[in-house]
């Protein structure tokens, strides 16, 4: 009777714990699924842009990244103007915007009052909300005017000297296509670093008021430092929106396929010359070439954030041995 009882009870037991077994290794196969199914994505994309850009690839080679000449009629094309219009408006936004998300960011979770920072923050999130076609017809009818009769005078006789800020000024250009893209990622940047800030620790801050620090002092070393790491990847996430940003940089870029020392002269980018091209495309040569600036953006976007993880990684691991 005794061993029955014993048997009886083991038994539901066995079976729970198989079922949890089952329903454990159930949920981390499907989470490997779907975490597989996203590099799958991006490798089907980027083996449909390789299969679209086989004619340029074959006849232009590596060629095709070095070269300035974009001729649709003669089918010379090459991707250097739009790398570097795509690069250096990059830069642009990410120099203006980084300060002041990051600012903004800090603003919002160390020194705001309560009853200010729910407005704020919800103004920042509906900036994010705007769609990009809406910046762009606003940066053309109300910024560009202003930059060209205001800004860039200003800019051209305080720092002409400088090569960056010489030259005719037309309004648009590859300066206004760097500011309209810091405004478009300026939210993204603002709202991760506010939720990165959040997240460290109050012991942080009150060791640090402990030992007589300023609220200057404990913002720069118990918080920021914390949460570098964060925040450096908030700027990758912004980082990532610019290089791939297409109608409001189309519209106020200038859309002119050279590469030009002055940021008051126009640019184009990638993304801009698949958006404003791409119906144009009457030959296979030049819809090939299209695809293969797809492909090129692709590969930019990767290896800038594979280049900023390996920062990353480097600066983390530097900073942990600084800091046992």
């Amino acid at each position: 009777m005794k061993q029955t009882a014993a048997t009886s009870i083991v038994a539901p037991r066995s079976a729970s714990v198989a079922g949890r077994h089952f329903g454990d290794r159930a949920f981390k196969w499907l989470t490997l699924a779907m975490a597989i199914s996203v590099f799958v994505l991006v490798v089907m994309i980027g083996v449909e842009l390789a299969k679209g850009s086989h004619l340029t690839l074959k006849k232009f080679g590596w060629s095709f990244l070095g070269d300035s000449n974009w001729d649709p009629v003669n089918e010379q094309f090459g991707a250097m103007p739009f790398i570097f219009g795509t690069l250096v408006s990059s830069a642009i936004a990410l120099v203006i915007a980084v300060p002041l998300s990051i600012a903004t960011a800090v603003f919002l979770t160390e020194l705001a009052p309560r009853w200010l920072r729910k407005p704020l923050t919800f103004f920042i999130e509906l900036l994010a909300a705007v769609p990009s076609v809406i910046l762009g017809l606003w940066g053309i009818f109300v910024m560009v005017p202003w930059l060209r009769e205001h800004l860039f005078p200003a800019l051209r006789n305080t720092l002409g000297f400088l090569p960056l800020f010489k030259g005719p000024i037309y309004g648009v250009s590859m300066l206004a296509g760097g500011i309209i893209v810091a405004i478009m990622i300026l939210p993204i940047i603002t709202s991760v670093s506010r939720e990165i800030l959040r997240s460290v620790p109050d012991l942080q801050r009150e060791a640090a008021y402990a030992l007589g620090a300023t609220r200057w002092e404990v913002t720069r070393i118990a918080v920021l430092s914390y949460a570098k790491k964060g925040l450096f990847g908030a700027v990758i996430l912004g980082l990532g929106r610019a290089l791939g940003e297409t109608m409001a940089v189309t519209m106020v870029i200038g859309n002119r396929p050279e590469i030009a020392k002055s940021l008051f002269a126009p640019g184009y980018t990638l993304a801009s010359v698949i958006a404003n091209e791409f119906t144009e495309a009457t030959s296979d040569m030049y819809l090939s070439a299209l695809f293969e600036i797809g492909l090129v953006l692709l590969g930019v976007t990767i290896l800038v954030n594979a280049v900023a993880q390996l920062l990353l990684k480097t600066f983390g691991g530097n900073s942990a041995n600084a800091h046992p």
